[in-house]
């Protein structure tokens, strides 16, 4: 069995071990050590890297048995070899993972809420709580009585003691280990079963920090960082306050103001925007009106673009044919060709069928209502040979 380094000594940067078996994983080279400082992903924490002997370690894994396997970008070599681990990435994960023995203990002051699970990522962690009801006044205490056990720099120590005396311990959570438990003391404040790595004392955390949380499966989704993380996530979010402040020539306690004032006046205009492409939609339906074709009382309204949208073009199509008795045929050509097609109630025909009909014999596809329909999925070239057939559809219509 592989001795864990890192049981004792959270801090060891670089050591020598035995290969005691090698292997082959996911087609990268895998060992087995006598010893490792690498911690293996566990209990929400991933695992270490580094390297060993020449090669990087990429991942660290504990088997069912309890073996830890480190997986290799190259065989190491034959005999003794050494370790290093990645140290910042290292204190990173300590840093994130005593910060949250802290939290979760301050949720249990502060709501008497459980801490179910716990994930370290890459850039944020996050914890699920049993709080059904979370609020801002309960986030604000939790993170402030967090704040404080960092500030007064506590000792975190490292217990260990057999299972029949763990309850005496008063810790926050059950082990289901046989055997030696290993504890996880912050003086004072909390005790947990814990398998991974912590710092010494409080203060080397920094800051524990959140950045938010939801309702989660009936519970609570905190998201927190602690340390470096608390510092990066601060410099980036406060230096994007700051671009946001210059844009809006206002002070950073200002900004929700001024947000909330611009936000209103884009509603003003957006509205006033719509109202006037309405009226200007219904000017351009009653000129493409007056120059059409008339059949029978009918108009035909036929024509093509190369910069207007579909969307607008089925709008324009349909208030053509609300202001008279009328056939809109609208087309566009772009990188592919598209068409609109609309007829007033009181005209034989069916647009819908009248689209599937021409795509039949000119390609693309198409559908919609008895009054309005689009088709597409043509080339931009036989554009007008579908406006034609359509309005070869509809003039057949008029005549029978």
């Amino acid at each position: 069995m592989t001795i864990r380094l890192y049981y004792d000594d959270s801090y060891l940067k670089e050591f020598t071990a035995v290969v005691l078996a090698a292997s082959d994983k996911g087609g990268k080279p895998a060992v087995v050590l006598d010893r490792t400082a690498f911690y293996p992903t566990s209990g929400g924490q991933p695992h270490d890297t580094g390297m060993l002997g020449s090669a990087h370690v990429l991942n660290v894994e504990e088997t069912p048995s309890g073996e830890i396997v480190h997986i290799l970008d190259s065989p190491p070599q034959p005999g003794p070899v050494s370790g290093q681990v990645d140290w910042e990435h290292r204190f990173d994960h300590m840093q994130q993972h005593t910060g949250q023995h802290i939290l979760s203990q301050a949720f249990i002051v502060a709501a008497q809420a459980q801490t179910v699970s716990f994930h370290l990522g890459q850039e944020t962690s996050t914890i699920d709580i049993d709080l059904p009801d979370p609020g801002p006044q309960v986030m604000e205490k939790a993170e402030f009585l967090a704040a404080s056990i960092v500030f007064e720099d506590r000792p975190v120590q490292i217990l260990k003691v057999d299972r029949a005396k763990l309850s005496e311990l008063g810790v926050r959570k059950e082990s289901q280990r046989e055997g030696e438990i290993r504890v996880i003391d912050v003086e004072g404040f909390d005790r947990s079963p814990c398998g991974g790595t912590h710092v010494r004392r409080t203060g080397e955390i920094g800051l524990i920090a959140l950045l938010g949380f939801e309702r989660y499966k009936g519970g609570t989704r905190v998201e927190f960082v602690c340390g470096g993380r608390a510092l990066r996530v601060f410099r980036t979010e406060h230096g994007i306050l700051r671009e946001l402040g210059k844009l809006c020539s206002s002070h950073l306690t200002e900004l929700p103001k001024v947000t909330d004032r611009l936000l209103q006046d884009r509603s003003v205009l957006a509205r006033e925007n719509a109202r006037l492409q309405e009226k200007m939609l219904e000017m351009e339906a009653q000129e493409l009106l007056d120059r059409a074709d008339m059949i029978k009382g009918v108009k035909i309204v036929r024509r093509s673009y190369t910069d207007r949208g579909l969307d607008t073009l089925k709008v324009l199509a349909q208030k053509t044919t609300s202001l008279a008795k009328a056939v809109a045929i609208l087309g566009v050509a772009q990188q592919t060709a598209q068409v609109a097609v609309a007829k007033s109630r009181d005209i034989p025909g069916d647009c819908s069928q009248a689209v599937k009909t021409v795509a039949a014999t000119c390609g693309g596809k198409g559908g919609g209502r008895p009054e309005t329909a689009q088709a597409g999925g043509m080339a931009p070239a036989d554009l007008e040979r579908w406006m034609e057939a359509l309005e070869a559809h509809f003039r057949g219509c008029l005549d029978g």
